[in-house]
């Protein structure tokens, strides 16, 4: 593999701020073989999913995956040296030509558009050297990121990975400063790699963004508080920039409240390969806990003529009614959502978890961006375009035995829109996944 590290002004105002110690702590060093992990992670994954306005409306799919991660430690000295190595395997259990497509495994698109059957298995494997001293670590090569303006999916029955490279430090308590670069991904259902593009964009190779910058703060030294503050360059698409607050306020011994804020700004830049962005989208949300129970109110708003975008088949959407099949996140949407959490725990299973929500959003797309190039998918004669989404998740995690730490969870998903929100959107999904993680060493 081979990278093109471009050191941009994005990325240089970040490691101005980084400090460094005044003498690295030798002592610290666990070793390159005894600082090493070996993680396994099982996950079977079965998608149901049902799209009631469309030709093909029942897609099912079954898969196996697998994943296994070595970190090394680092090797004494004032910069240490280590190494991280992973390989991940896709089996097909079932999923036919008149079934396929739910995303969970490869997308194969026959000559004629039709759509075809997944392959029996995928796989890829990957690595990336790393040098830490002075509280900062450096990886280069194949990376497993996750913050909020790139973050690889974790949602389906493979994670996503990226190419390029990362820069973290933590000289100060509570606080963490990265930043880095990537150019390449591969998506979590796939075993190549390609381009950085969003989940919007429908640019073709040639054209697509040739590199990602980011850099943020993540900000847990005050009790009850966290905060993060993130700016993302898709070059020739867009700058994209991130601010959270989250605050719990502990009321006695059963209450707690938590309000909490996010916002996104995104515009575009470069050659504008999207055409003009001009987006400002944020949610807020209060969570009222009481023992065992939680309820939670949220209200998020999309101000801009096209959706709030982000990275393609990644996460990289931290907002408070991201749902299961929709994320409220039409051009000029407002949404609410109610959601209440219980854990079962209260009467005696700890591990059982569940949670049920209701969101609806209503959108005025008559100014939607409508160059198709990129953005088709919002009808421009919705004035009053509406819909809405039921979820509920079920999920038991055993507390013991040899089963420890693996989990069952249940999802539940079912959406409506009417005609002016968007065609083809009525859907009812069911998600069964295990998950068995297993550490090696």
């Amino acid at each position: 593999m081979s990278f093109a590290f471009r050191f941009t002004p994005l990325f240089l105002a970040l490691t101005a701020t980084m400090p460094l110690a005044a003498q690295a702590d030798e002592d610290k060093a666990d070793g390159f073989i005894e600082g090493s992990t070996l993680n396994l992670h099982f996950r079977n994954a079965y998608f149901n999913r049902n799209e009631l306005n469309r030709d093909v409306r029942d897609k099912r799919e079954w898969g196996q995956g697998a994943v296994a991660r070595f970190e090394s430690g680092y090797t004494p000295g004032v910069i240490g040296f280590g190494l991280d190595a992973h390989g991940i395997l896709g089996l097909k259990l079932d999923g036919g030509a008149g079934h396929a497509g739910t995303s969970i495994l490869p997308n194969h698109v026959k000559d004629d558009g039709s759509q075809g059957a997944a392959p029996h298995s995928f796989s890829t494997a990957g690595g990336a050297i790393k040098l830490k001293g002075f509280d900062t670590e450096f990886k280069a090569g194949d990376l497993f990121l996750t913050n909020p303006v790139i973050a690889g999916g974790e949602s389906r029955m493979l994670p996503q990975t990226f190419r390029g490279f990362a820069l973290t430090n933590t000289s100060i308590d509570g606080l963490m400063l990265e930043g880095g670069q990537v150019s390449f991904t591969k998506p979590y259902n796939q075993s190549g790699h390609r381009r950085i593009d969003t989940y919007y964009g429908a640019l073709e190779d040639g054209d697509k963004s040739k590199h990602l910058n980011w850099a943020g703060a993540s900000w847990s030294g005050t009790e009850n508080v966290t905060a993060n503050v993130y700016a993302a360059e898709l070059k020739d698409i867009w700058n994209q920039y991130y601010a959270d607050f989250d605050y719990t306020y502990q009321v006695n011994d059963l209450v707690s409240l938590n309000p909490g804020a996010h916002y996104y700004h995104t515009q575009d830049t470069g050659q504008s390969l999207l055409g003009k962005i001009d987006n400002n989208t944020y949610s807020l949300h209060l969570t009222v806990a009481a023992g065992f129970h939680s309820v939670t109110a949220a209200y998020q708003r999309v101000n801009g003529n096209t959706p709030f975008d982000y990275i393609n088949l990644g996460d990289s959407i931290y907002l408070d009614n991201s749902r299961m099949y929709s994320d409220f996140n039409a051009p000029n949407e407002r949404s609410w959502k109610l959601q209440y959490d219980y854990d079962f725990a209260g009467v005696g299973v700890p591990g059982l978890t569940s949670s049920l929500s209701y969101s609806r959003g209503e959108a005025d797309l008559t100014k939607a961006t409508q160059d198709t190039t990129h953005y088709d998918y919002y009808n421009a004669d919705g004035k009053h375009a509406t819909h809405w989404e039921r979820d509920f998740d079920l999920k038991y995690v055993f507390q013991e035995g040899q089963l420890k730490d693996l989990s069952v969870l249940l999802r539940y998903a079912s959406h409506r829109a009417n005609a002016a929100y968007a065609a083809e959107s009525d859907n009812d999904e069911v998600r069964v996944i295990v998950d068995y993680p297993v550490n090696v060493f």
